[in-house]
């Protein structure tokens, strides 16, 4: 891939498997000031020698340098990688809304890969995959220890080819679900009017358009007419170019707001970046249609994020709810709050590298805090529907230096003990019930306490039945006789 290629592909904050995306100017021999540790490089030089010359097989120069590259990464944060040709390509693909395979974005956590969410209307969630969901075998291969990139190549294949996948959900038994592979055509930005005059959006993903397709979906549901309010939906969204994020942000906020800053130590990596005016989020100077979006920038808005919303989604939602813009609601987010570069190795190959951290306009990281929610409000009216794995739980992560003790995160969260799954911005809605009674005045619940108190008693009273079916079996007192080995032969010991 070109440098031209390369910048076109523009800024990317994705959550789990991604990063920012920027061409910065990083030397890539040596920071100034800091000389090349010659000695330890002769040593490697040295090892790679006698790797090449000695090795019991023969191994190619590419395949070495590449392992080698690799390698320098395994003790940096989950979110620093080296991207050869096909990385690469996926990258592209992704933040342009078009790629082949099952609709999955994925992470890797405890040796395996996992699902950060799935894509809406793509084979696996069709299919039933969900956030959380762990991938422990690829067409009957073993994925522990498996290379994120290794994963995503095998799962990556030409449409109507099938594949199957092992999944470990939670607690429950692995199953095997077979998938049949599809061009995946990601439409970022879905939305329909609620009763009493209400709109709900939801972004899935934040691509190159998902800025103008957002304010040209809302002029289309509002009829050029203001309405009531807004829900904006950023659950499970796992995030994407952060030119896009600004880009939504900008649609709500006003002229001169500060949206996001990132700083890091290279001074390329600090930044601000501010609100831009509306025409250029649309990329058109239609005078008649601007003039009739002005209530954007007034109308009450409540936005909902959960475990899965990550990076550019968090990015949103701070700075929304920073400026008092809107109201956000769910659960605490991933809590990916790193800044990553992509440097260009050669036409094909970079290392996408962690270079900073961003902040929320009131200067605020959200690494591995996430972003709280000003009104919490549990996935169903029961709890939580399961745990999905946030940034605090990915291995070698960055710390936030506000945070003491990360276990305390999310400790008084409660699950449901059998999950029902449902659509988000259906009638099963929990969230976005809570969110129209917010935009409507009405008292808002974090659950429905009734139904919390029956599904505690039947939990109770299950397992009380299944003491009564299992009951424990007298332990086998009787003493056991042991033996020594001596010159005469095996002899008791005597006590």
């Amino acid at each position: 891939m070109g440098t031209r290629r390369l910048n076109r592909i523009g800024l990317l904050v994705l959550g789990g498997v991604g990063g920012v995306l920027a061409s910065l100017a990083i030397n890539a021999v040596a920071q100034r000031g800091e000389p090349l540790p010659l000695r330890e490089l002769q040593q490697f030089a040295n090892v790679y020698s006698a790797i090449k010359s000695s090795y019991v097989e023969p191994l190619g120069d590419e395949a070495l340098i590449n392992e080698a590259i690799k390698g320098l990464f395994n003790e940096l944060d989950p979110h620093s990688s080296y991207l050869d040709a096909d990385a690469f390509k996926d990258m592209e693909s992704m933040t342009q809304g078009g790629f082949g395979g099952l609709g999955i974005e994925i992470g890797h956590e405890n040796g395996y890969p996992t699902v950060i969410s799935p894509i809406e209307d793509t084979p696996a969630a069709k299919a039933g995959i969900l956030a959380g969901d762990v991938i422990v075998g690829i067409d009957g291969k073993s994925t522990k220890d498996m290379p994120l990139n290794d994963a995503v190549k095998m799962m990556r294949g030409q449409p109507n080819t099938s594949i199957e996948l092992e999944i470990q959900r939670g607690d429950q038994k692995p199953f095997k679900v077979t998938i049949v592979r599809d061009h995946i055509k990601v439409q970022s930005v879905r939305g329909k009017r609620l009763d009493d005059d209400l709109l709900y959006v939801r972004i899935s993903q934040f691509q190159e358009r998902t800025a103008a397709d957002l304010v040209r979906q809302l002029q289309t549901l509002s009829n050029g007419q203001a309405p009531r309010g807004l829900v904006l939906d950023l659950r499970n969204d796992p995030g994407g170019l952060l030119d896009s994020a600004i880009g939504v942000s900008s649609a709500f906020l006003n002229s001169g707001d500060l949206v996001v800053s990132t700083k890091g130590r290279i001074p390329s990596s600090n930044r601000e970046y501010y609100v831009k005016p509306i025409t250029q989020v649309l990329g058109s100077n239609d005078r008649q249609m601007l003039e009739q979006m002005d209530w954007l920038k007034q109308i009450p808005i409540v936005v909902l994020i959960n475990a899965g919303s990550a990076s550019a989604s968090e990015i949103v939602a701070g700075a929304l709810q920073d400026h008092g813009r809107a109201t956000v609601m769910g659960t605490r987010s991933f809590g990916k709050g790193s800044v990553q570069s992509v440097l260009p190795l050669s036409a094909e190959a970079g290392i996408k590298l962690t270079t900073a951290l961003y902040y929320t306009p009131s200067g605020k990281s959200i690494q591995v805090t996430g972003v709280e929610p000003d009104v919490y409000v549990d996935d169903t009216p029961n709890g939580n529907l399961f745990r999905i794995p946030r940034e605090a739980d990915l291995q070698r992560h960055l710390n936030n230096a506000v945070v003491e003790d990360e276990s305390t995160l999310g400790a008084d969260e409660t699950y449901v003990k059998d999950p029902k799954m449902f659509e988000f911005g259906g009638e099963d809605d929990f969230q976005l019930r809570q969110a129209i009674n917010h935009l409507e005045g009405r008292p808002v619940k974090k659950t429905d306490p009734t139904l919390v108190q029956a599904d505690s008693e039947n939990a109770t009273a299950q397992s009380a039945e299944a003491e009564k079916k299992s009951p424990v079996k007298a332990t086998n007192t009787q003493e056991v006789q042991r033996f020594r080995i001596t010159p005469e032969g095996v002899q008791p010991i005597q006590k």
